[in-house]
């Protein structure tokens, strides 16, 4: 009973030591509170948009009963029979790929209000605000030289594996403001960006599904578009053949009408057949590159948007409301404890 005892804490005690810091709390929760909403409002608004995509899946394989079966614990069969290399589950790695990422360098960006005209580069490079502390901490970086940075493009050309840092650390921003989801089960891709401007936060969710799509049917069409580029030489060469042999033919057929030698004859056979040869490979040929025509569209993924990407009309970061609350509650508990670490230290 009297260990027990020992670990009740009178309410009336804790209320009485509150009071005592009562100067306390009127100094430190009103400069938490102003603090806090100075610091805030340092933070550019930033806006969210999400588009959802669904890719036709390269899937000729049904699992029937086991695929249902999969299905129920999260595992999707489908994605195991793909003939496909490249699954859509590692789409949102893509954007581990600097090639793949500096495709977005070129995006035509327009702000909201008409002031902003440039492509996302530039926006990232010379449009961004920053906290107003920014300034004296880069100025104090620029009191220490650096070695020159010689991977810089002089020519306005940008190697994406050869960066600057300045480049670098652009790659890295939009990797933190543009983000891929693959659901496992359904198999849609969630495209969602992020930008100071909300019509700029659309354009980029546009054009990212835009680049997706086109990095998907490239990789889809890869080896039936070299097909069709091979047989459509093929038929080029063979199409020329053709016509040189016909030309003979005809030139030999001309001269030699009314001789009646079978020495001509013959020869007037033999170039006959030859042509006849050309006509019949180059009519396969012009088979094959139909065939091949064909394929290329039968690659071709279609896709279906779920959800467009819409221009928000609230910020969605940062929370200015819940973080001052959330300081201000932080230091009421704090200058709380601080108040009572008397009876605490005493009850251990």
């Amino acid at each position: 009973m009297e260990e027990n005892k020992k670990h009740i804490i009178d309410v009336r005690v804790v209320i009485q030591k509150l009071k005592e810091k009562k100067e306390t709390f009127l100094k430190v929760i009103p400069t938490v509170f102003v603090l806090s909403c100075l610091y805030i409002i340092c933070i550019p608004r930033t806006y969210d948009t999400t588009t959802v995509l669904a890719p036709e899946l390269d899937n000729p394989l049904s699992g029937g009963t086991l695929s249902s079966i999969a299905s129920s614990f999260g595992l999707d069969m489908g994605e195991m029979q793909s003939t496909d290399a490249i699954s859509p589950m590692l789409y949102p790695d893509l954007m581990q790929d600097n090639g793949f990422v500096s495709k977005f360098f070129s995006i035509k960006v327009k702000s909201q209000d008409g002031e902003i005209a440039t492509n996302y580069y530039d926006y990232l490079k010379h449009f961004q605000k920053h906290p107003w502390w920014n300034a004296p901490v880069n100025w104090i970086r620029s009191l220490f030289p650096k070695p020159k940075d010689t991977r810089a493009g002089g020519d306005g050309t940008i190697d994406p594996y050869y960066l600057s840092r300045k480049d670098d650390g652009l790659m890295r921003l939009i990797r933190k403001d543009i983000t891929m989801n693959v659901d496992k089960k359904t198999g849609l891709i969630s495209i969602n960006t992020r930008a100071q401007d909300p019509l700029i936060a659309k354009t980029l969710a546009d054009s990212v599904r835009m680049h997706l799509q086109q990095f998907i049917t490239d990789y889809r069409t890869n080896k039936a578009r070299n097909d069709l580029k091979y047989y459509t030489k093929l038929a080029a060469d063979a199409k020329h053949d053709y016509e040189r042999a016909r030309q003979l033919y005809g030139s030999y057929s001309d001269r030699n009408m009314d001789v009646v030698l079978e020495s001509y004859r013959a020869k007037q056979e033999d170039l006959e057949n030859d042509m006849q040869l050309k006509f019949n490979t180059y009519t396969a040929m012009q088979t094959q590159l139909q065939q091949a025509k064909a394929k290329v569209q039968e690659r071709t993924p279609a896709f279906t948007v779920i959800k467009g990407a819409d221009v928000p009309v609230k910020a969605t970061g940062p929370k200015r409301m819940l973080f001052v609350l959330g300081m201000t509650l932080l230091a009421f508990i704090m200058v709380a404890l601080y108040a009572t670490k008397d009876l605490l230290l005493t009850e251990e």
